[in-house]
């Protein structure tokens, strides 16, 4: 009789499944809503806890946004061999392990770190949104299987660090988002292997230094968003190595200190034919002090001009007091002389009396 219990228990699971395969395009869960022309099912915002059962194994996009799922392991898929779209954004999730997609939305849940074997089984995957989340960092394992990834939004998490080789497995990535993050960053040899990559948004990070080698390797880029960062200076050489067709850079909102040097440049920048300053007009200066507020456009050459002026007082100044001292210096030597001249001792005085 226990047996016979086990085996009752056995079938009762996995008769669902059964069902599942024989009569899969009839099967739908109660709370949603199914479309058996396109094998989609809507679940969204059903207050579900879980993926639910029953869902036709013919269905290749799946929506579960602003439910309350929590975990989501490999086994609430099995049976659903055509699902390619998984969209799960406003949830709870925090722990997660699906396979075998194209497209998935994790937006708006509560991760907070993603597991070295994430990306196990999503060799298809072509675009991954994460966003609005609660990631910290990103390891080199974690992605490692998604080969094929074109699109990655990881905007809006609290990630400060990315491994060198976070992603190196990335290298068909044309679409990557990393705004609002807590980067201070960019480092040599990040992006060695993102040469397909047309979008950076790097925009209102925390990013100071920008390392020489750092933008080197993309060569399709086209557009780089830096705004809302926290950079005073860039280096010229390191922007020249963007040897793209044609590329746009988003820089204001920073706190620039305007000088000669920023002035020049921005304006070799501008002067390179397939680098674009989108938004030069709106750079504003916020150090020194006198300029703080001033737009550095309309500047044009004068800081170099104040610079130069600058420089030019306190070389005649420092000319003048050598001068000075120079002059000084010999009077005071002819004063020593005159005077060495008219003094006499007592013994010159005693042996001019005795020739007389």
């Amino acid at each position: 009789m226990p047996g016979f219990g086990c085996n009752m228990l056995a079938a009762m699971f996995l008769l669902p499944l059964l069902l599942n395969a024989v009569l899969g395009f009839k099967l739908c869960p109660s709370t949603c809503l199914c479309y058996e022309s396109s094998d989609l099912v809507d679940c969204r915002s059903r207050g579900l806890t879980r993926v639910p059962s029953s869902i036709s194994h013919g269905t290749w996009l799946l929506d579960l946004s602003g439910n309350k799922v929590t975990e989501v392991h490999t086994r609430s898929f099995v049976g659903l061999w055509s699902l390619k779209i998984l969209l799960m954004s406003n949830n709870s999730i925090h722990i997660l392990h699906p396979q075998f997609l194209e497209k998935l939305d994790l937006s708006f849940n509560r991760l907070r770190w993603l597991p070295q074997d994430f990306s196990q089984g999503l060799y298809s995957l072509q675009e991954l949104r994460l966003s609005h989340n609660l990631l910290q960092h990103l390891d080199s394992k974690s992605l490692e299987d998604c080969g094929n990834l074109k699109k990655l939004d990881l905007s809006y998490n609290h990630i400060r660090g990315l491994d060198i080789k976070a992603l190196s497995s990335l290298s068909r990535l044309s679409f990557l988002n990393l705004e609002r993050n807590r980067l201070n960053i960019l480092k040599d040899g990040q992006l060695n292997r993102q040469q397909t990559l047309e979008v950076l948004l790097l925009n209102y990070n925390n990013i100071s230094k920008i390392e020489a080698e750092s933008l080197a390797p993309l060569r399709r880029l086209s557009l780089l968003g830096l705004r809302g960062n926290q950079l005073e200076h860039i280096r010229f050489k390191t922007f020249l190595k963007l040897q793209t067709t044609s590329t746009y850079l988003q820089m204001s909102l920073n706190p620039w200190i305007c000088d000669c040097e920023l002035q020049r440049i921005f304006g070799k920048i501008n002067h390179v034919r397939h680098l674009h300053v989108e938004d030069y007009k709106d750079i504003i200066c916020h150090a020194p002090a006198q300029l703080a507020g001033s737009v550095l456009a309309s500047m044009d050459s004068q800081l170099c001009i104040a610079e130069t002026a600058s420089v030019l007082v306190i070389t005649i100044t420092v000319m003048l007091a050598v001068i000075g001292a120079l002059v000084k210096a010999e009077r005071n030597r002819k004063n020593k002389q005159a005077s060495r001249s008219v003094t006499f001792s007592p013994s010159s005085c005693a042996t001019l009396l005795t020739e007389c």
